[in-house]
């Protein structure tokens, strides 16, 4: 709805000075496809110890397709594209999703794993975020999707990834945390493994790789949010969300910083948003704020507001017009370079994506 420059990141020297910690890091990866066929593997994004872990936490479990009591965040790759679909030759478009759930918990099957098969669908490489919930509050989630950014950038080339082409992808309460990484990409509280940093909780002490992780560009490159959750002030918060996040009995420092319409620059990414009048979980003035500050700041973005559907419809059919939304997102995609031209040639797998063949049971919440 808006014209204005594409804010760029120069990510090549950064990727230079951390070649070495991508390499560390990504001995603890194995990758899967999008296949059922294929074992979900995870990426464990906090190797040298979860920075502030609550060891004592209750332990994570899984009811309905929902994770609780998230300690130990991952990444899981569905990255395989369908045969035929085309990418550019500086590498494919890259997805990380984060679902919803109150900050209490991630509804990994309705926002996680239809999102990353649509995606793949698209030729993009998907990657689900598992961060941390309660009885983990601010930072513990922006550190945690901060430090998914980075790691994706920083194995960009080995995954066929174009550095520059990494968004994110977040619902409800994964929408707040994916615009706050979109406002908050440079925050202090988002560098963990920095020298010194007196909550390194690994045995090797203070991190090398991480600390050279954090010299990556944490921004992502463009947002979709789809019923986000975006302040925490009255009347317009998700009371659970906020209780979640900044605890019973909030200070006004930490509402102000957390309610993302008051942090938008001209250096947040392009974005793309999803709501509707029905949504009696999480207002649609949550979207109209956020729409609103980046119009002001001139930051390119696009909304689609719907009358029909409750909060959480995701990807769900029969709901009329509403149901159309991720073409319109796909179109959005397209207009910006995001997505392939349909005619461009498809491109060869890297080793790195090869699906992985079922050995076995497979567990994890990315499954389908």
């Amino acid at each position: 709805m808006t014209a204005g420059r594409r804010f760029r990141v120069s990510t090549a020297r950064s990727l230079a000075l951390v070649f070495f910690a991508a390499g560390s890091l990504a001995s603890h990866v194995s990758f899967a496809g999008n296949d059922s066929a294929s074992v979900p593997q995870v990426i464990d994004l906090w190797p040298e110890g979860v920075p502030g872990l609550q060891a004592d936490g209750p332990a994570e479990h899984t009811e309905d397709g929902r994770v609780y009591n998230i300690s130990n965040p991952t990444l899981t790759v569905f990255a395989s594209p369908p045969e035929g679909r085309p990418a550019p030759p500086s590498g494919r478009t890259a997805v990380i999703v984060c679902p919803g759930g109150g900050y209490v918990r991630l509804a990994i099957n309705k926002e996680g794993s239809d999102v990353t098969r649509w995606m793949n669908e698209l030729g993009v490489a998907a990657f689900v975020l598992k961060y941390r919930t309660a009885p983990h509050g601010h930072p513990a989630p922006l550190r945690d999707v901060l430090r998914a950014v980075r790691w994706v950038r920083a194995n960009a080339k080995r995954l066929g990834i174009d550095p520059n082409r990494v968004g994110l992808f977040g619902s409800s309460a994964g929408g707040h945390l994916a615009a706050s990484a979109g406002a908050l990409f440079d925050a202090p509280e988002g560098r963990v493994a920095a020298p010194g940093n007196p909550e390194a909780t690994g045995k090797t002490g203070e991190s090398k790789s991480g600390a050279a992780l954090d010299k990556i560009s944490a921004r992502p490159d463009f947002l979709i949010l789809t019923y986000p959750v975006v302040t925490m002030t009255h009347p317009f918060a998700h009371a659970g969300s906020r209780k979640a996040l900044l605890g019973e009995h909030p200070s006004a420092a930490d509402i102000e910083r957390m309610s993302i319409e008051r942090h938008v620059t001209r250096a947040m990414p392009p974005t793309f948003l999803v709501h509707t009048t029905e949504d009696k979980s999480v207002p649609i003035e949550n979207s109209l704020m956020l729409y609103q500050a980046l119009r002001a700041a001139d930051v390119p973005v696009e909304m689609h507001l719907y009358e029909k559907g409750p909060h959480g419809f995701g990807m769900a059919k029969g709901l009329g017009p509403t149901s159309e939304w991720p073409k319109r997102c796909e179109e959005w995609m397209r207009s910006h370079g995001w997505l392939p031209t349909e005619s461009a040639a498809a491109p060869a797998v890297p080793a790195a994506l090869a699906p992985t063949p079922k050995t076995g049971s497979s567990e994890g919440p990315a499954t389908r």
